[in-house]
């Protein structure tokens, strides 16, 4: 899985790189085909946002679905952490989706 970087108005550290690889190499445990991670973090300077100042937005490309999460948070990291367990939680989806129409092509099958 490739996992490409970017970042506006904003300078991000080599140790959230390393973390951000590590959790998103993570989610290749379910089936689901993702060639491509794209992970946006955005830094707003005006303090209206307070806590939300910093937004991260992951979106996967490839042969597999279009799946995106975006989230805010204080830092990067916390956006990071919440972005990525709304994104673990489509993937999940689609994959027990995948498992159900594997067994429900198996139980017609046996039936007939």
């Amino acid at each position: 899985m490739e996992i490409i970087l970017r970042a506006r108005n904003a300078a991000v550290a080599e140790d959230f790189k390393d973390i951000t690889s590590e959790k998103l190499q993570s989610l290749q445990r379910f089936s689901v085909a993702i060639d491509r991670i794209e992970l946006e973090v955005i830094h707003e300077s005006n303090p209206k946002f307070g806590k939300k100042s910093h937004k991260v937005v992951l979106t996967s490309r490839g042969s597999g679905p279009l799946l995106r999460s975006e989230s805010y948070g204080f830092n990067d990291l916390a956006a990071f952490d919440d972005a990525v367990k709304n994104l673990e939680l489509q993937i999940r989806k689609v994959h027990e989706r995948s498992k159900e129409i594997l067994r429900g092509s198996i139980r017609k099958e046996t039936n007939i």
